[in-house]
């Protein structure tokens, strides 16, 4: 299944206020129509689900299947929205200890992620991870020339070559870039790799439903068309101008109103430990798109129930400018029961014969009454299941409410010009060309 229902009972927004948003919401929406075939406006994520290239997509499914044939482990080299939503999206619908599990009873490769920071501890631990195993590499870069990438992309390339030779190296790493320019397209084009195209009107963080997310969760297992069906079915739901009936739209618009209330941190809350590099995505898709300007909420997340006991307290009676967004997810894909103890030592008899699931989600309305009481407006989102059409939903819904939230905040929710400032001081200090004084 795939639906989302947006309940706001919790969030101290009025339906009244909610509705004074109704023009300026469907003047957005007609714009973001009117832009979404605009190659400048990075609005191609907009009719993705509808419009994505079919042929690309089943090559994608065959790519998988070899890789899936000849690799013990896949490496995805990436950083930001090149490599958070494919880790989102598997860390979510897989094993959660997959990577642990023994060869007979692993059902893909080992997914591994480099190319994400600058630890000489990472890179040389993940190197030893991998050991002697066959393995393939995915690089995912616009440019090829971004820093962290990059260098992981230089020093597997350098390991494949040696473990495999260069002919047989080359049949092993796949490249998703631009489709004509740029660094890595140049070498892909040299050294005859296997390329997928990172579409030219949709920015990384909005990526995750175009080759840059699909090949590596092809390659874990996971069925794409249903993940995109998923996205079909919430890009057609919340296709909808009227901000009464349209649960994206006033997601987007009551986290506006919170913000005005002085509540500009959002807390993105999930009960399943699954779902923490879901958080992850949703940080950098909010982070990066609304704050400029000086303005934007700060998104932060937690993992509950482990977090309520650190972050818990200032939660509950901290500064209060926070509000938190929930993620419930109504069924569980298993469970366990509580089982009677004889000398009842810890005290837990009182929950025998009752689920863990059921115990996880009384958790969550304690915390919800608890964390209201304490004036943290909270907003729920209620997934039916954890299932590739219902994430592919959410990762909609989510960039849809994104660029509807960013636009009523006053700032364009497609670019990211601060991100520039890092690289400069870091390529001078470096001794870059044309970074030196």
């Amino acid at each position: 299944m795939s639906d989302i229902k947006l309940k706001l009972e919790n969030s101290g927004v009025k339906e009244l206020d909610i509705l004074k948003y109704a023009d300026q919401v469907a003047e957005i929406h007609h714009k973001m129509q009117k832009n979404a075939d605009n190659k400048d406006e990075f609005m191609g994520w907009l009719h993705l689900p509808t419009q994505y290239d079919k042929a690309e997509v089943k090559r994608i499914k065959e790519v998988a299947q070899k890789i899936r044939r000849n690799s013990d482990v896949f490496v995805v080299i990436g950083i930001g929205g090149s490599y958070l939503g494919a880790r989102a999206v598997i860390e979510s619908l897989t094993h959660t200890f997959a990577n642990m599990l023994p060869v007979e009873k692993r059902k893909a490769p080992k997914i591994l992620f480099a190319g994400n920071n600058l630890s000489p501890n990472y890179l040389n631990d993940l190197i030893d991870a991998i050991g002697d195993a066959d393995f393939s590499i995915n690089v995912i870069s616009k440019s090829g020339t971004t820093t962290e990438p990059a260098i992981a992309f230089r020093v597997f390339r350098e390991i494949l070559e040696n473990k495999y030779g260069v002919k047989e190296a080359r049949k092993r790493i796949y490249v998703t870039t631009d489709k004509r320019k740029g660094a890595l397209k140049q070498l892909a084009n040299e050294e005859e790799y296997e390329t997928f195209v990172i579409p030219d009107n949709i920015g990384g963080r909005y990526s995750v439903l175009t080759p840059v997310g699909l090949l590596p969760i092809a390659v874990a297992g996971i069925d794409i068309d249903a993940l995109l069906e998923g996205a079909k079915i919430a890009q057609e739901k919340y296709d909808d101008e009227n901000l009464k009936y349209n649960a994206c739209y006033r997601y987007a618009v009551a986290r506006n109103i919170l913000n005005q209330k002085g509540k500009q941190i959002e807390i993105l809350v999930n009960y399943e430990p699954k779902m923490h590099y879901f958080t992850e995505w949703w940080k950098q898709l909010y982070g990066e798109s609304e704050g400029k300007d000086g303005k934007g909420l700060f998104p932060a997340g937690v993992d509950f129930t482990t977090d309520l006991h650190s972050m818990g307290q200032f939660i509950q009676q901290g500064t209060r400018n926070l509000f938190e967004t929930v993620i419930s997810i109504a069924k569980s894909d298993s469970d366990m029961q509580i089982k009677t103890d004889e000398d009842n030592l810890d005290g837990l008899n009182y929950l025998a014969g009752k689920g863990l699931d059921f115990i996880n989600k009384q958790a969550m309305a304690g915390t919800i009454q608890a964390h209201v009481s304490g004036l943290c407006p909270n907003i729920m989102l209620e997934l039916d299941e954890l299932s590739a059409a219902s994430l592919g939903h959410l990762i909609y819904f989510f960039e849809r409410a994104c660029a509807v939230s960013g636009q009523i905040l006053g700032v364009n929710p497609f670019d990211q010009p601060g991100v520039e400032e890092y690289k400069k001081n870091m390529f001078h200090l470096l001794g870059k060309p044309g970074y030196i004084e």
